[in-house]
């Protein structure tokens, strides 16, 4: 598949000559050869003086030309011309200069004076040589150098006009001869069209069943457009793709584009912008007459928050660029029917920040939400993925899937190249499980520092630290269940790591978020209650419970003394005044940390109540330093919430009919705690 058919449409060739800007180029590197090979000034040596004054007296000289009282052309007498002092400077004739000479010249001051020192010398060799009929022909000519002169201000000419005519070309794209070098304000985008048709299909496309439903009226609409414009219906002009980064938003509308089979225009919002004021416009403009031309086809989008940010947020900048472009798609998108065939996707990952004039219906009609996939969708995506890679037989998707939870499309992807990569580390001929398994960990908690020096004391500290995290895990209802623990270092500066499996659900309760904030904060609590002294070990946990308990305070209304109220949307406009009073700030400010501090009193306690199994696990660690879900059982026995059968991959599929709002802002999704020494 080419990418590199983003052309418009092609002029009928007329048959004329074409002009090639190379000409320009070839004439001046022609002339400057001519003036370095045939100009006689350039090949004539000159002399000094005293070499003057002893050609003459050696009455080898045959006459002086002065020319227009500046220079003056040696001519030597033919017989002299073959002396070996001569035979050296003079070069062999050639096109443009003659063999007659001159042989040299000679720059002069003053014409005058240098006259009268020719003519006292001519003077003295009469006297000394005794020689009356002695003489030194001087010649006295004016020549007009109509070459040179031309040249002087035509060759300067043809040098900027070939620089200028370079930038342009450079500054507009580097069109090619014929086309115009004003194309700065041409629309990039990437067309494909019959010769470079889009591959992709809803085929390649995993775990995006709603979206791929939605989307397939789009479909529908470009292979048959006579089945709605019959009943009077419209399709709707305009499809906005929202969702995290990596879920596939570009890859759906590629598949479109492929289920389709028509002309697939791509573009990225920045691609519009530019340093020069109207290029914006300039390039929407032409984007869409390419597509009129192109009809039926669809234009791709790709982050268009770039150009399509809400107008007037800024009174500095009311009227810039970026504000022309928007205005000027606003039109396009408003200016030409639906029955012509061309169809928008776009895609962004911050719909809170677009323009309501594009989200209203006539432009932007559906939103389609492709959310981070479930269990069921990780593993469709694992499968797709997997196809090219040489796996052996002990790799299962469902396993890989139940491991992976949060993880998008792209991370998916990440993870098995990065499997790959490390089967090939080892020279294994096969990808087997464990490769998956370290690249699962890489992916997470970064590469393993293996040469990381650190002191018996410090690993000590890690290894109760990661300890309590895994005792109130193990023993808190609502926790997320252990997968492994370890106090290997990894990443830029973790130094301890323990994996999660979150359970998949799209709403949280307040148990559930105390008992997460209780285990979080395990780890700080076994180091003040086995060492009487805590370390910087626990920033990160910090971090998450301290964001956590403001969000329950000022986002989710789970606090009964602030109240059923919610400052999330106040508070993410870019504001700088808090949309509370002093007096709500302060009792907000203790409400949180009373809740911290409730669940760090009720870690220590737990953790005081099992001792000797934070003892057990701490003294593991310290020996095998990586301690998975078996060997947690193996010491401490079973978690007491297991008892349960465990929910299969299928039955998972109803939680998403449980969905009643949209928590993106909840933290509850992370598997990992990596912890930082500052």
């Amino acid at each position: 598949m080419q990418d590199n058919q983003n052309k418009a449409p092609k002029n009928e060739d007329k048959g004329g000559p074409k002009f090639n800007y190379f000409w320009i180029y070839g004439i001046i590197a022609i002339i400057l050869i001519g003036l370095n090979f045939f100009w006689p000034s350039s090949t004539v040596k000159s002399i000094d003086r005293n070499r003057l004054e002893k050609i003459i007296r050696a009455n080898d000289l045959d006459k002086i030309v002065i020319i227009n009282r500046s220079k003056a052309e040696i001519y030597l007498k033919k017989e002299v011309i073959e002396k070996e002092e001569y035979k050296k400077d003079i070069p062999k004739p050639s096109m443009g200069l003659p063999a007659s000479g001159p042989q040299y010249f000679y720059t002069i001051g003053n014409d005058e004076v240098f006259e009268n020192r020719i003519y006292k010398l001519q003077d003295d060799i009469r006297a000394t040589a005794g020689n009356e009929n002695f003489n030194i022909q001087m010649i006295n000519e004016r020549r007009v150098d109509w070459v040179g002169n031309i040249l002087s201000w035509v060759l300067p000419l043809l040098i900027l006009v070939a620089v200028w005519i370079f930038i342009m070309r450079r500054v507009g794209g580097g069109a090619g001869p014929g086309s115009q070098i004003f194309n700065i304000g041409r629309s990039k985008a990437t067309l494909f069209d019959k010769d470079g048709k889009v591959a992709v299909t809803f085929k390649d496309v995993a775990g995006l069943d709603e979206a791929k439903e939605e989307v397939m009226e789009v479909v529908d609409f470009l292979k048959n457009p006579k089945k709605y414009t019959a009943l009077g219906g419209k399709i709707p002009k305009g499809v906005l793709l929202v969702g995290s980064p990596g879920t596939g938003k570009t890859l759906l509308a590629k598949a479109v584009a492929g289920e389709a089979a028509v002309p697939f225009f791509s573009i990225s919002g920045s691609d519009f912008v530019e340093m020069f004021v109207g290029v914006g416009a300039s390039r929407v403009r032409d984007l869409f007459r390419q597509a009129r031309e192109k009809a039926p086809c669809i234009i791709f989008i790709d982050e268009i928050d770039a150009i399509g940010r809400a107008r007037g947020r800024n009174a500095m900048q009311g009227n810039d660029e970026r504000e022309n472009t928007l205005n000027q798609l606003l039109v396009e998108m408003d200016g030409f029917s639906t029955d012509k065939g061309v169809i928008i996707i776009a895609a962004t990952n911050r719909p809170d920040i677009l323009d309501s004039a594009l989200l209203r219906p006539g432009r932007f009609d559906r939103q389609i939400s492709i959310d981070k996939p479930d269990l069921v969708g990780r593993e469709q995506i694992f499968k797709v993925h997997l196809k090219p890679l040489k796996i052996s037989g002990d790799v299962d998707s469902q396993r890989l899937a139940l491991q992976t939870p949060g993880f998008a499309g792209a991370e998916i992807a990440n993870v098995c190249n990065e499997a790959a990569l490390i089967a090939a580390r080892k020279g294994k001929k096969m990808i087997d499980m464990q490769d998956f398994n370290d690249a699962i960990d890489r992916v997470i908690g970064g590469l393993e520092k293996k040469n990381k020096l650190i002191s018996p004391e410090e690993k000590r500290v890690i290894a109760y630290h990661e300890a309590g995290h895994a005792v109130c895990g193990w023993f808190l209802e609502y926790a997320m269940p252990l997968v492994k623990v370890t106090i290997v270092p990894r990443g830029v500066a973790a130094l301890g790591y323990a994996q999660y499996l979150p359970k998949e659900q799209h709403i949280t309760t307040v148990e559930q978020i105390n008992d997460q904030l209780c285990m979080t904060l395990g780890g700080r609590a076994a180091e003040s209650i086995c060492f009487n002294r805590i370390s910087t070990g626990a920033q990160s946990d910090l971090d998450y419970v301290t964001r956590m308990a403001y969000s329950m305070i000022t986002h989710y209304g789970m606090n009964e003394k602030v109240g059923n109220v919610s400052f999330y949307g106040m508070m993410n406009e870019g504001s700088f005044m808090k949309p509370y009073s002093e007096e709500t700030a302060t009792l907000i400010d203790d409400e949180s940390r009373k809740i911290i501090e409730d669940q760090y009193v009720r870690a220590k306690q737990i953790l005081s109540d099992r001792r000797n199994e934070l003892e057990l696990i701490a003294n593991e660690l310290l020996s095998k330093e990586v301690l998975h879900k078996d060997d947690l059982e193996r010491i401490i026995g079973k978690r007491p919430f297991d008892e349960a059968p465990k929910v299969e991959p299928k039955k998972e599929e109803h939680i998403a009919e449980n969905i009643v709002e949209d928590h993106s802002a909840e933290d509850h999704t992370e598997q990992k705690d990596s912890d930082e020494i500052v």
